[in-house]
């Protein structure tokens, strides 16, 4: 498992699918840089409550997305969990329930999503257009 680090690796997760569940909320986006090691980042924020409570959740998300990444995770993406208020009082047996019907509710969602989306395109292959602006409108660096 890689560990989200950079705040671009997580703005780029936000831009994902997104499963709200209670205690926590999943973030999941497929990277397409070919790498199958699932990528996995965690933020509290504080509407949680103060550092001790915040550190408490993350924690727990740690822990959860060690125990269930590994076997459920989506592979060659990036998952944040995102805690939210109320999240230490459930039960953590409770909390890997909902990690693990959100995350095959992700598995399935990516897995009827992505080839609808670009029939018969080969996702590292760019588009029938390829060049600068200029090449494709076949202007000489912008002079008239």
């Amino acid at each position: 498992m890689r560990t989200l680090s950079r705040r671009s690796e997580f703005l780029a997760a936000n831009r994902g699918l997104r499963f709200p569940m209670p205690g926590f909320v999943l973030l999941v986006r497929p990277r397409g840089d070919g790498d199958d090691v699932p990528g996995v980042g965690f933020t509290v924020s504080k509407k949680v409550g103060n550092a001790v409570t915040r550190n408490r959740m993350k924690r727990r998300l740690r822990a959860l997305a060690r125990a269930a990444l590994p076997e459920s995770g989506i592979t060659g993406a990036d998952h944040v969990l995102i805690g939210r208020p109320g999240g230490n009082d459930i039960a953590f047996a409770e909390l890997g329930e909902h990690l693990d019907s959100a995350l095959k509710r992700a598995a399935k969602k990516l897995a009827s999503a992505l080839p609808a989306r670009h029939p018969g395109l080969d996702p590292g292959s760019r588009s029938a257009k390829s060049g600068t602006p200029d090449q494709v409108r076949g202007d000489a660096g912008g002079q008239a």
